[in-house]
């Protein structure tokens, strides 16, 4: 009985730690693509093309804002944990 109580533990467990490395993932892919976008946008300025680069600058939010996301529950996990 015990041994099963420590697999399902330890199942879960390593669902949670897997859940904790996808947010990390999800959120530094987030955070390049948002890099990325935020050089695109300068490009575009430094050209003069203001029009294309308010569009990047919007994208790059929303990459922020993925990125957020993937944090915060990153963050729960841990607060729960610790």
């Amino acid at each position: 009985m015990a041994t099963v109580i420590k697999k399902e533990q330890a199942n879960t467990a390593s669902a949670e730690i897997k859940k904790g490395i996808q947010n990390h993932k999800a959120a530094a892919k987030h955070h390049e693509a948002a890099a990325k976008c935020h050089h695109e946008a300068a490009k575009h300025h430094e050209a003069g093309n203001h029009k294309k680069a308010c569009e990047c600058t919007v994208k790059a939010y929303g990459h922020h804002c993925m990125a957020s996301d993937a944090l915060r529950e990153d963050v729960k996990h841990h607060a729960l944990v610790d």
